[in-house]
């Protein structure tokens, strides 16, 4: 596997990396941007909103051309209003996304980290989903939409959750406690494998659905942040990462990295309004 760096544009905290419409869009969370670049050959990235808030990640609208987005402390249609908010003073969100059934997931932090204040929510239902979360990363989804992966990045785990037909949660079950080693963005391939990206660890990993390693991508950056499986074939594994936080930051610390690898992904899921739904 050759690794490309894809870009120079230096992100404060690159995240929410998502192939869609083909193209890769991600956030720059902290500098509350939303951009998007080509995945067929290397290229910059162009910025498709300003926001005055945080941003966490976006999901395609089905049969619309807009984005569903998390920022602030809630989540709206991108360049429009919050049509939920979730959290209160002190909060931002962190990660989004929609699953196979296009229900919208957001997970929300406290800007100081305090432990046991982050959660996941579903927009358009009972607020919060799942409590007592620090530093709450993902969800990623199964593509058959039976499991999601979630990650509590400052407790250095990733739990696995079966998930019912009305979207509502299982037991949660570890799927993998790297104790030393802090488990950030995720996506799932088309074998059911997941990809995590690891922030302060220089590396990406594929692990099988029994947690077992399967492959691993050293990266010249320190803080890979989230990943996504896209390009002109869905097999290109691209890899935000972060600079935020470092006092000497190389060239390739707030890059977009790609690397191709052997098993797909699928593009990201549609988010799907209550009227569409029913």
């Amino acid at each position: 596997m050759t690794l490309t760096q894809w870009n120079f544009d230096q992100l404060e905290l690159g995240e929410g990396a998502r192939w869609i419409n083909g193209r890769l869009v991600v956030v720059d969370l902290l500098a509350d941007r939303v951009l998007e670049t080509r995945g067929d050959v290397p290229a910059p990235f162009k910025e498709i909103a300003q926001l005055p808030v945080p941003v966490g990640a976006v999901a395609p609208v089905r049969d619309s051309d807009e984005l569903m987005a998390a920022f602030g402390t809630g989540a709206g249609l991108l360049g429009g209003p919050q049509q939920e908010s979730f959290a209160g003073v002190g909060m931002r969100v962190n990660d989004a996304v929609a699953d196979p059934s296009g229900r919208f997931w957001v997970t929300t932090m406290a800007q100081d980290t305090e432990p046991g204040t982050g959660a996941l929510h579903r927009l358009g239902s009972d607020s919060p989903v799942l409590k007592g979360l620090t530093i709450p990363n993902g969800p990623a989804f199964s593509h058959d939409g039976k499991l999601m992966y979630l990650a509590d990045s400052a407790q250095g785990v990733v739990h696995r959750f079966d998930v019912g037909r009305d979207g509502e949660l299982g037991t949660r079950r570890v799927f993998l406690h790297t104790p030393h080693h802090t488990p950030d963005g995720m996506t799932t391939d088309v074998a059911g494998n997941v990809w995590i990206a690891f922030w302060g660890a220089s590396v990406v990993r594929r692990y099988r659905q029994d947690g077992r390693l399967d492959q691993e991508v050293r990266l010249p950056a320190r803080q890979p942040t989230s990943v996504c499986l896209g390009g002109p074939d869905m097999a290109r594994l691209f890899i935000t990462t972060a600079k935020y936080g470092l006092r000497r930051p190389t060239l390739h610390d707030g890059a977009l990295f790609a690397v191709d690898v052997n098993v797909p992904g699928r593009p990201a899921n549609e988010y799907v309004p209550a009227h569409l739904g029913a």
